[in-house]
């Protein structure tokens, strides 16, 4: 089976909306887009390039295709290799809209969107990365179809704006894969789906 990994730059409050840009998105008022760039070092850049030097297929929602349809074709792949591997990839938008598909090799998902990932989660083939796409993360994971979490924690509180974890996040338990921490001071964890929540007592 096919895994989903969710790749996302978060605050320590669990915001992930707009950290690349300003004009990213301001939805909600939200006027802080960018908050990652000043705590970006070469150790960042390294672990983004070896999650992304690994064969994958892509899995967004319709605003992140459309950031990174205007961005990675327009790539010199020969001096990024980041690139080679974006376009490469197959992607499969989620979207309960059109979408001008203008990136190759890319697929419309919009009808039946969890039966239709479960199917695709059973076929053959490379995981699955899913960059942004707040909207389509909290379906995943209310649908329990998450099966590794590639985070970047940085250390900085927003107090408002779209969050990783929603309402009706499935409980369950994770375990940490790895965890380093940059000279920046981001934290680079991956939690792998360990199975359900367990409780117990100190009594």
């Amino acid at each position: 089976m096919r895994k989903i990994v969710v790749l996302l730059f978060v605050s320590i409050d669990g915001v992930i909306q707009s950290p690349g840009g300003p004009d990213e998105d301001v939805s909600g008022g939200f006027k802080y887009g960018g908050w990652t760039v000043p705590y970006s070092d070469d150790y960042i850049g390294e672990v983004m390039f070896k999650q992304m030097d690994m064969p994958f297929d892509l899995l967004l929602g319709r605003k992140t295709y459309q950031i990174f349809a205007s961005y990675w074709p327009h790539q010199d792949e020969s001096t990024s290799l980041a690139a080679a591997h974006m376009n490469k990839a197959k992607k499969y938008v989620v979207s309960n809209n059109n979408v001008n598909l203008e990136w190759a090799n890319s697929v419309l998902i919009n009808k039946d969107v969890v039966s239709e990932i479960r199917k695709l989660k059973e076929q053959d083939g490379p995981l699955f990365q899913v960059y942004g796409s707040s909207n389509l993360v909290q379906t995943l994971l209310k649908n329990d179809l998450v099966d590794e979490l590639w985070l970047k924690i940085y250390p900085i509180t927003l107090g408002s704006g779209k969050r990783l974890f929603g309402e009706g996040t499935i409980p369950a338990g994770f375990k940490v894969i790895q965890s380093h921490t940059s000279p920046s001071g981001v934290v680079v964890v991956s939690y792998r789906k360990s199975g359900k929540v367990k409780t117990g007592s100190f009594e």
